[in-house]
């Protein structure tokens, strides 16, 4: 327990705006209260999103995320920052910027897609990615889909992690966790920095309702590294926490629902 008064660790987020409470920097905040740190956010794009679909997206100008980060770390300070949903190429290389000169390790999620499949990073945008953000990431965390963006590497099975872990290590990440989600049989993840290597293994769930999953799975890596925890361990504790909010992921709307950030408190 924390004494009362004594502020938490602290975790800055810089993402989108899920208006449907799911993904985003909604999940991101809830994933940091239930996990016991102060989530922040600088919000690069506004969504409008449901469980059926993003129905329209709108970057914010570079200058106004440049602000919100600028005030959240010159004045609170921050001991972790997550990344998500960027957009564009010129919010990127902004961002990139800001989190190279701030002394806090960095997760980054390269968001491209959304869960129903809808684009939410430019195609002008991929170059960037690779060359000015993942090398300031001390842990990447991309899905199938995002690693064939990137890397041009298709993985099929559990064999196939390692080489995408190598291509996507190639941009400079200090670790990289490649979400095997997509993959069938157990949820198999594998984290490595290229000399240790770590298979994270979880029974699969039969449930629909996993939106929001890897934007939480990203914000808990980075409260465990605000926590002080290492790489690994980090990782292992956000893998078992998004794994209960998947198990208690409900229906909402008339699509895929959200996973339950705040399974551990209600149980």
């Amino acid at each position: 327990m924390r004494p009362a008064g004594q502020a938490p660790p602290r975790v800055l987020t810089v993402a989108g705006s899920d208006s449907g409470g799911g993904a985003g920097i909604q999940a991101d905040l809830k994933t940091m209260l239930a996990l016991g740190v102060h989530g922040m956010s600088v919000i690069t794009a506004v969504t409008a999103q449901n469980s059926l679909g993003v129905q329209g997206a709108w970057e914010l100008p570079v200058e106004a995320v440049r602000a919100q980060y600028r005030s959240v770390v010159d004045d609170i300070g921050v001991q972790a920052v997550k990344t998500g949903m960027l957009a564009s190429a010129e919010l990127v290389e902004a961002v990139a910027e800001l989190i190279s000169a701030t002394d806090a390790p960095v997760v980054v999620d390269p968001v491209g897609v959304s869960k129903h499949g809808d684009p939410l990073l430019a195609a002008s945008a991929l170059e960037s990615v690779r060359t000015r953000l993942l090398p300031v990431a001390t842990v990447a965390t991309p899905n199938l889909d995002e690693v064939a963006q990137l890397t041009g590497v298709r993985v099929a099975s559990e064999a196939d992690l390692r080489p995408a872990a190598e291509a996507v290590l190639a941009y400079g990440p200090e670790w990289v966790l490649i979400k095997g989600g997509h993959l069938t049989g157990e949820a198999v993840d594998l984290l490595t920095d290229g000399t240790e290597e770590f298979l994270l293994r979880a029974p699969r769930h039969d449930n629909r309702h996993t939106h929001g999953t890897g934007c939480t799975l990203a914000s808990a890596i980075a409260s465990g590294l605000a926590k002080g925890l290492a790489v690994p361990e980090a990782v292992a504790a956000a893998k078992e926490y998004v794994t209960g909010a998947i198990a208690h992921g409900f229906a909402l709307g008339g699509g895929i629902g959200p996973v339950d950030h705040g399974w551990r408190l209600e149980r």
